[in-house]
Parts: structure tokens; sequence; C-alpha cells
């Protein structure tokens, strides 16, 4: 038998399960890709199915390997790259989930996290975590499971109850239930995780009262986490990397020194900075986190979230009908030079980085009878470069750096005409690379690292390479212009849903 072709990655989405097969070049051989549904119970609430998660991860990763007529023997191990914050809880004796995942973007927690701030417990939270208290984050989600599912606290206590961010999740189904690990990039989202100490912290479980007994094992972004049960593949598998999807796609990017950032337009926008060895702490309400541990070594990042990316593109198709696909977003919008005043602030599930208002609500404002279609698609287009200059801005302020170029990952960055947009917005180049899938890649990367494939991180820049360069062309007047008015666009719009709505008689 010959030597393994191939890592399996398992990018576990927020709208989609894929897997990649990725050769010895770090380049993709064969790709599955399955949607899934999506759940909308009440406003501000976003669910899962979490067995449809684990099921269309499944088969996908089937699909790519009869692709690439590759069998377990091909296969040297399993990298997993994963939406964060996601919160699954499940039966420890049958694997059965209590109930369904709340997504990362869901919202029903924001009295909960109120409260919190109320009570003065933001900046310890803060200072242990390196987060803010928010409802993105896992620990309210997992203490509203424990609240609203019956029984659930008193079978929690009794160890009979497991919590896990999704890559805990896949590995519980992968592994036939024999491990329930996680790695410390998705730990640092859950707010338990005390970023300094590295291990949960009894004093932040007793914050948000979770119980120890669900919490999941610790261990490095690059460790021999467990096999995979032998009837899944014809043979088990070594999973051998895990990281937080933003995580995996900066180390994908090859962003191993400090300075060097990564935007990632996905769903949402996710910009992170690599800050070396030591945690920074933010002044401008970005996260400090944990980027991945590898070979003894933690490297911790800056990162700034933003709830609306490539979802909005997705409106506009879905929601507003503008567009049949979303790739049409970009001739619609090129059919004008700007926007002519019309300013979309996508605060559908509130405001993320740097501004962090669960309570602000999406708003198309500036129109005029000669507005049309491809002004509303430039403002959306402005809208998702404008968010990541307002998070690149704060995240050089807190760490002291001027970043030199942006490297940029995920759907959208696909788009030629965002991409030009925000070269001219940041005022720096941004620079795509020849591979795209870099959060799979990151993934592969981390298992490939742990079981030898690669040889080690010198290996991993060489292989990176630009695919297309953006250069700035804006003038430095206009973009501040652009800039201030879309501050006061957003000013319009902060704390919007916390009104009361005027009696009419």
């Amino acid at each position: 038998m010959g030597e393994p072709r191939f890592i399996l990655a398992l990018d576990q989405g927020t709208t989609s399960s894929r897997a990649i097969l990725f050769n010895r070049g770090g380049v993709p051989f064969a790709t599955a890709q399955r949607e899934f549904a999506q759940y909308f119970p009440q406003p501000g609430w976003v669910e899962h199915d979490p067995n449809a998660l684990w099921q269309t991860q499944l088969d996908v990763a089937h699909e790519a390997m009869r692709k690439a007529h590759a069998t377990a023997a091909d296969i040297a191990a399993i990298g997993i790259a994963n939406q964060r914050e996601t919160t699954v809880l499940w039966e420890r004796a049958t694997g059965t989930p209590l109930g369904p995942a709340i997504v990362w973007q869901d919202r029903r927690t924001a009295a909960h996290c109120e409260r919190l701030t109320a009570s003065g417990a933001g900046d310890r939270i803060t200072q242990k975590t390196g987060l803010l208290i928010d409802p993105y984050f896992s620990a309210t989600k997992l203490a509203w499971l424990l609240d609203s599912i019956p029984g659930a606290r008193a079978r929690a206590a009794r160890g009979e109850l497991a919590f896990g961010t999704v890559d805990s999740w896949l590995v519980w189904n992968l592994s036939g239930g024999r491990r329930h690990v996680t790695d410390l990039s998705n730990a640092a989202r859950t707010s338990l995780l005390n970023i300094h100490t590295l291990d949960w912290d009894d004093e932040l479980l007793g914050l948000f009262d979770i119980p120890r007994a669900l919490l999941p094992e610790l261990m490095p972004s690059s460790s021999a986490f467990a096999e995979t049960d032998a009837a899944l593949f014809g043979a088990p598998l070594p999973i051998g990397g895990i990281g937080g999807d933003q995580q995996a796609a900066t180390f994908g990017q090859a962003c191993l020194k400090p300075g060097m950032a990564k935007n990632t337009y996905g769903t949402g926008l996710f910009l992170l900075m690599n800050t070396g060895e030591q945690p920074v702490p933010s002044r401008h309400r970005m996260l400090s986190t944990v980027g991945w541990q590898f070979d003894g070594r933690t490297h911790y990042a800056l990162e700034g979230s933003v709830f609306m990316g490539g979802a909005i593109i997705q409106w506009l198709r879905d929601g507003l009908g503008i567009i049949e696909r979303a790739c049409d977003v970009q001739a619609l919008a090129s059919q004008c030079t700007t926007s002519d005043g019309v300013w979309l602030i996508p605060a559908f599930s509130g405001l993320g980085a740097p501004h962090w208002d669960p309570y602000a609500r999406g708003t198309l404002m500036g129109m005029t009878r000669g507005t049309g279609r491809p002004h509303i698609a430039r403002a959306a287009l402005d809208a998702i470069a404008l968010q990541t200059v307002d998070v690149l801005s704060a995240m050089e302020a807190d760490a002291g750096i001027s970043v030199s170029e942006l490297r940029v990952d995920g759907g959208a960055s696909q788009c030629d005409l965002l991409m030009q947009i925000q070269a001219d917005l940041l005022g720096r180049p941004v620079v795509r690379p020849e591979v795209a899938e870099t959060t799979a890649l990151g993934a592969a990367y981390l298992a490939g690292l742990q079981t030898g494939f690669w040889s080690g991180l010198d290996e991993i820049t060489r292989q990176w390479r630009t695919e297309r360069r953006f250069e700035p062309s804006m003038s430095q007047d206009e973009r501040t212009a652009r800039i201030q008015e879309w501050h006061r666009a957003i000013d319009h719009v902060r704390a919007w849903g916390a009104r009361p709505f005027s009696a009419v008689s």
C-alpha cells in the first residue's frame, strides 16, 4: 500500500456542511457540499437540527471520497472546522439531542446578558475570557437550554448530559460516542474558558450557572482527538485537527506572524489579527481570543465579529427578490458608480463589533424617487466593506499595529467589485489567495501537522499564493467623507428595537 494521499477536511458551516479532500500541495482535490434547514421560530431566534448537522456532514464526507475514488487507506487524518458558539446539548447514554442547536446568530438571551451586565460582572468576564457579555457566545445559550428543558439542570448535575459546540458534537458522533472533546479555539468562544490559564474557570461557571459535568475535555488544536468508528469509513481514521472556523481560516491563510490579518466574507464577517503568544486586551470592544494551540505554543488573536456579511446578499436575493442568484449582485451594483446617498445598515440581528448593540435593527435610508435596485445593491456592498473598516480600525488601535494588507476569503470575497470597494475604503491592498477554501484548509493543516502529512509551518507558508491583489484607488478625502456618513447612518439605528412604540389615538 502507498502513502495516504489526502487530508479530509470537514467544514461545518452555518448554512451548509462541506467536505474537501486536500492533497499534499494544499490544493482541493474533491469537494462536496449540502445545505440544511434554518429555523426561525421567533424574531431573533435562529436554530438548527443537530442531527441534520451531523448527517449532512457525514454524507458530504462520503460523497467527497467517492468523487476522489478514495478509501480510508488514502486518508491520513480528518480535520474539523466548524461554526462557533452554536450550542448543542445531548444525552450521554444515547447521543440524542435534548433540543435544537441554538445558533451563534441567535439573540434570545439578550435579557440574560443585560442582567449580567447590570450585576457588574462584565469587567470580570472580559478580563478572564477576552469576550464581551453578548448573546453571541455559548454560555447564556446553554443556560437557556438548561432552564427551558424540563429536568435538564438536575440531569446535567448528575453527569447525564453533554454540552458542546459543533466540533464536540461532530467528534462525539464520529467516534461513536467515545470521545467528548473540544479544542481551545472553540472553548474560547463559550465565555467559560479562562484564556490566561487555558482551563474551564469555576468563577465563570458560577456566574453563568453551568455545571462542570457538562463540559468537554480541552485539547490543543492540533492533537490526537479521537479515532472514527470503523463502520463509518471502512476503517478507523484519526481526527488530528480542530479549529473554530475563523481561527482555522486564519491558519489556512498562513497569518502565522503577529500583525498579519484576514477577513472572511461568509454569512458574517470575521476579521482576525494574529497578536502572537500573549492575549491583547481590547479598549475598542474587540474580542481577544485563542487563535490556536500547536506544538506546545498558544497563539492569540484579536477578532471583530460582524453578524451580517454575505447574508446581506442572501437577503437581497431571498428577502427583497432583487437578484436571482447571489453572484448577480456584482452586475446589478455595477450599474451605478455610487449608492447615490442610500445607506443600508444591516442590523438584522443587532450590531456586532465594534458596536455590540443587540437592539439595533436593519434600516435602509437615504432613498429618493430616483433610487432603484442598483443603488440598493451598491449600498449592500458598501455596508459589507464599511463594517470591515470599522473593525480593522478598532483592532489596529488596540494592538498598536498598522496592517499592511488584508487577506480575504469566503464566498463573497469572489465578488471583484466588493473587493475593490473594500480596498478603496480601507486605503490598503486586499489580497485574495489561490485556494479560496481557507477555513477547510486550516483544519486540514492542523490535522496534517499532527500526523506528519506536512512537515511544519514553513511548508504551509510556502504553499500560500496570491490569486489577485486589489489596490486602493479612492482619494483620502472621499474615503473620510464616506466613512463619516456611514457612522452618521449607524447612529440613527442604535437601540432601535429597545424603543417603545407610541400609542396612536
